[in-house]
């Protein structure tokens, strides 16, 4: 797709952007999970229990510099078995799409560049995003889009569509589980290439048998994130 290699080329060009949240990592050395199934200290029942889940990672943080943690992007999880959501007529979603950073309810998310606001909603479903907002940018004459997934409820009454957030500017915070579809609190960041007719929701995990087109439609966020490692 020759729109998604020039948006993955314009942004590894691009000299910096401002942070997500309010940690620079692009200098430290967050904790990165592993959500294949192949840690053995995680459980399926960590997962649907998300207190016990919050509890399991934030013992991990506990001891790390920064204390934030790092979900990775294109990475086929065990996390989805707990929610109807992610099942298909065929094959179950499991593919991530975005990259997560786990830090702290509450926790400021800003624009990475200049934006405007393209559409909001509370996606409620379990194991969803909760509320959810999807910024709209432009480089080099290129139009793309972030998502910001797992925020909280007070973020959505604070924006309109239209809405003008200049870079590093803050527009949300990250909700907690009771609010951000059962999940530990986490911001679930993903670029896309064409959004098409979705607002305020698209899909952050898809079926591994569809990888190349969704990896095409959905760029690597660590493009604009820069973190070291990934």
């Amino acid at each position: 797709m020759r729109g998604m290699s020039s948006l993955t080329e314009i942004l590894r060009r691009h000299p910096s952007f401002e942070h997500v949240i309010d940690v620079d990592l692009t200098g430290g050395a967050p904790l990165v999970f592993d959500f294949t199934g192949d840690d053995p200290d995680l459980h399926v029942q960590h997962v649907a229990d998300g207190p016990a889940f919050t509890a399991w990672l934030d013992e991990r943080l506990a001891n790390v510099d920064p204390a934030i943690g790092v979900g990775r992007y294109d990475e086929d999880r065990m996390l989805y078995r707990h929610s109807p959501l992610f099942d298909g007529a065929t094959e179950r979603r499991s593919l991530h799409l975005g990259i997560d950073l786990f830090a702290e309810a509450g926790t400021p998310v800003h624009a990475p560049l200049d934006a405007v606001v393209h559409s909001f909603a509370d996606n409620t479903t379990l194991g969803d995003y909760g509320p959810t907002v999807i910024l709209e940018h432009e480089l080099e004459s290129v139009r793309f889009w972030t998502l910001y997934g797992h925020l909280d409820r007070l973020t959505l009454k604070m924006l309109h569509e239209g809405q003008v957030v200049p870079a590093g500017a803050p527009f949300g915070a990250l909700g907690d589980l009771d609010e951000n579809g059962g999940w530990p609190p986490h911001l679930h960041f993903q670029v896309i290439a064409d959004i098409g007719t979705h607002r305020g929701d698209y899909p952050g995990v898809a079926a591994p048998s569809e990888r190349r087109a969704w990896l095409d439609r959905c760029p690597d966020p660590n493009l604009i994130l820069r973190i070291p490692g990934l």
